[in-house]
């Protein structure tokens, strides 16, 4: 029998570690979404509410994502993915335990900064444990767990909410989490990048803006657009986020160097991963409550009915990873936007009270090829953008734009959805839902008209020298 050798043994283990530490964070963006009715049930809240479930996590994640990867830098990376992986495992632990929606909007936001420090690292240690040779295969295969893990989730919450609680898809993290912390210690390198130093500054003004900005949108249609809270959270949100800008323009060492976006593919493939992320989780949260409020689904069968959106990654991303390393990202993530774009469109066109699951087939289909193709090269494209010394910031800001995209996402359409439409009769449910997945459909257009401004074979700057650039192996 053929041996593997030591290189090829941690590039596994990393694989596999960074690989499950990262489907967990992922999951959780949008696995409570075919539970919402379920919690909705128990706990009561308003739509609001609701979104807050889905927000307080994805909001807290995409603000602190930058965060978690300077402390990776400073502190260790292998250090800090088991802080993260800890506070993730704690506060999951604790959503299952709450008996108010305030609680477990809060425990969700806490799950979110453990998310936060995790989801970064796990790029990085990656990228660093796999020759470039092989990375746009194994980024590949990164890029695709956390494709699986945002689409399995509604089918993950809806199993575990019918047949068990809708507490359960909390318990679930708890026993993965503890099983994953001694593999880091033993399996993982340490690190630390170069130079590393925290910029407590812009963390506030990233932090304090988007809050604003994410506030307001949620809470538009119920206060009013011109309320004072609204136009409070709108006006100083963009405040303090112009001031984040300049920060990173002027400061010496801040969080995201706006320098990072001079760079043609890096600019390109995040705004298009920001605008895609906007499209898609909008889309999921209000389509999964579709098919059960409308459709009159249980959990369960919402999740299975999603699966030919959601299984796609098994059958596409693997050959889309491995495709990248010989034509390049660009080609197959604007196919593959384009392909999200149509599938959201096809199901806006049919979705009525009374559509057949057959006529929302296509729609599923081609979303589920365009989310798969997306997902498997966009971190290979975003990490081939910058230098090595610059990974860790790139793959924050990289997570963080995301998430953000997905935060937004579900404040905006569910904004549209509540302006036309909202929760009552089936009629008034299709009267919301419509004109939101027009815009899911055109903003993630927008997103592959983006993605053609990537260079077709992007080149990284050169790496820089890194005196202060430690490893060491796990004792």
């Amino acid at each position: 029998m053929k041996q593997r050798t030591p290189q090829r043994v941690s590039i596994t283990w990393a694989l596999v570690i960074t690989s499950a530490a990262s489907f967990m964070g992922a999951l959780d963006n949008l696995v409570v979404v075919t539970a919402l009715p379920s919690i909705r049930e128990d706990l009561g809240g308003s739509l609001e509410d609701l979104e807050w479930t889905v927000s307080g996590y994805t909001l807290t994640f995409a603000v602190l994502l930058m965060l978690g990867a300077a402390l990776g830098d400073r502190f260790g990376r292998r250090r800090m993915l088991m802080v993260g992986l800890t506070v993730f495992t704690v506060a999951s632990a604790a959503a299952a335990l709450v008996s108010g929606i305030g609680g477990l909007i809060a425990a969700r936001a806490l799950q979110g900064v453990g998310g936060a420090i995790l989801m970064p690292l796990t790029l990085t240690l990656l990228t660093a444990a796999v020759p470039a040779a092989k990375r746009g295969m194994a980024l590949g295969i990164w890029g695709a767990v956390q494709g699986l893990a945002v689409a399995f989730g509604p089918l993950v919450g809806g199993a575990v909410t019918e047949h068990l609680s809708w507490q359960w898809i909390f318990w679930l993290n708890v026993p993965i989490g503890l099983a994953l912390l001694p593999l880091i210690r033993l399996r993982l390198p340490e690190s630390y990048g170069p130079n590393a130093r925290l910029d407590i500054p812009g963390t506030a003004l990233a932090s304090a803006g988007l809050f604003g900005i994410v506030y307001a949108v949620i809470r538009g249609n119920a206060d009013g657009w011109t309320s004072t809270p609204v136009l409070t959270g709108l006006i100083v949100g963009s405040a303090l986020l112009g001031g984040f800008i300049h920060h990173g323009i002027h400061h010496q060492a801040p969080l995201l160097p706006m320098r990072l976006f001079r760079n043609r593919g890096f600019a390109a493939i995040n705004t298009a991963s920001l605008l895609m992320f906007l499209g898609m989780f909008g889309s999921i949260f209000l389509l999964s409550q579709f098919l059960q409020n409308v459709g009159g689904y249980s959990p369960m069968d919402t999740g299975v009915r999603m699966l030919p959106w959601t299984a796609m990654p098994l059958l596409v991303a693997p050959i889309a990873g491995a495709l990248s390393d010989r034509v390049g990202g660009r080609p197959i993530v604007v196919t593959g936007l384009a392909l999200q774009a149509i599938g959201l469109g096809l199901y806006a066109a049919v979705v009525a009270v009374d559509v057949s699951y057959a006529a929302q087939l296509p729609a599923l289909i081609v979303s589920g090829i365009g989310m798969a193709l997306y997902f498997a090269p966009a971190a290979n494209v975003v990490m081939s953008t910058v230098s090595e010394a610059e990974q860790g910031m790139a793959s924050g800001a990289s997570n963080a734009l995301r998430e953000l995209g997905g935060a937004l996402g579900i404040a905006v359409l569910a904004a549209v959805f509540s302006a036309r439409g909202g929760y009552g009769p089936p009629r008034h449910f299709v009267d919301g839902l419509a004109p939101a997945l027009w815009l899911g459909a055109a903003t993630v257009g927008v997103a592959a008209l983006v993605a053609l401004l990537i260079p077709s074979r992007e080149q990284a700057p050169a790496a820089v020298a890194r005196p202060d650039e430690r490893t060491k192996v796990p004792a």
